[in-house]
């Protein structure tokens, strides 16, 4: 096989990786997963930290809701709904006020619109260069002998070779921890996720489905964050590879009681704990979330202007002073929560 082909090959594993981790496709739910509330033992075990995240969770703007509704004189009302891209049941299932926002809209958009493995592998073929390294840099020689054994793991559950381990970028490894065997089996299996729902809801009422962002476009904010930062992110997140269904069940607990404001100050308490500073994740929260929430703003936009619009990405993406239920305010939007 020639290096070129090789490179296609292995774009394609990381490729069937992605799509798995992200996005499953269409078939009926399976069990769901069962984890520990980390943010639950963190008030029992320390509370001074529980109410450090607690306290900037509550300081937080706009986290009291998930579905939201935008309006704006002459124009008929649109809709934000903030998602959690997990297979369990407790939040994958559309409420009736979501599925009756569905069906009086025109216009569905998601975050991508195709997240099929031939997408994403095409996209990734496109984009390889923010995929692999190259140039004989390696992820091992950034990383503690067993660090990168825990990377080899990871990867090999995912099911893509051993061998990859070594080139793939950090951000991808990091992408990997953050969905669990169980959620992978989830997905492999076909459980469909929140945003899988919505537009199956759309298709079923006859609505086309369309992205804000494309596939390309989330590997370059992935691939932005600088190496220092993405090695800093991996290294917490390999301190809790053997917790990744407890953590998952964590952001659920968050989703499910409107707490969803915890999720960083959570994740920035977890990377105090081992060591990492809060400055770590600056360059991912400019790029994957200050950033892109204004591109998606950008984007969403001529759909709200047209009306009856039904607009669902992350949750993470609502809330704060650079959400988008912010950033539609500062447009002249009126924004209320429905619940």
């Amino acid at each position: 096989m020639t290096p070129k082909l090789r490179l296609r090959a292995l774009l394609c594993a990381c490729a069937a990786a992605f799509v798995s981790t992200a996005v499953p496709v269409y078939a009926e739910d399976a069990q769901r997963c069962h984890g520990v509330d980390m943010l639950g033992e963190m008030q029992t075990k320390s509370p001074t930290l529980y109410k450090t995240v607690m306290d900037q969770s509550r300081a937080t703007a706009n986290t009291e809701a998930l579905l939201w509704k935008i309006e704006k004189p002459g124009v008929a009302p649109s809709y934000l709904l903030g998602t959690m891209h997990l297979s369990d049941p407790r939040i994958s299932k559309l409420s009736d006020k979501v599925k009756d926002a569905i069906a009086h809209s025109k216009s569905v958009a998601l975050e991508v619109a195709d997240l099929s493995d031939k997408a994403v592998a095409a996209a990734m073929t496109k984009s390889q260069g923010l995929v692999v390294y190259s140039g004989g840099k390696t992820l091992n020689g950034q990383l503690s002998a067993d660090e990168f054994k825990q990377v080899q793991t990871v990867v090999t559950r995912a099911g893509m070779p051993e061998a990859v381990a070594a080139v793939l970028r950090p951000w991808m490894i990091s992408m990997l921890l953050a969905t669990s065997d169980c959620e992978r089996k989830q997905v492999a299996s076909g459980a469909k996720v929140l945003d899988l729902r919505v537009a199956a809801e759309a298709q079923k009422d006859g609505l086309t489905v369309t992205g804000l962002e494309t596939i390309e476009k989330q590997l370059q904010a992935l691939a932005s964050i600088p190496d220092d930062q993405q090695i800093a992110m991996l290294k917490v997140g390999l301190k809790y590879a053997n917790r990744s269904d407890d953590l998952m069940e964590t952001l659920i607990e968050m989703y499910l009681k409107r707490e969803i404001g915890a999720a960083m100050p959570f994740q920035l308490a977890l990377a105090a704990q081992v060591g990492v500073p809060a400055s770590a994740f600056d360059g991912f929260k400019k790029a994957l979330l200050i950033d892109r929430n204004t591109r998606m703003r950008d984007a969403a936009e001529p759909l709200v202007e047209k009306g009856n619009a039904f607009i669902a990405v992350g949750a993470l993406h609502l809330v704060g002073s650079t959400g988008l239920v912010a950033l539609l305010r500062a447009r002249g939007y009126t924004v209320t929560a429905v619940e």
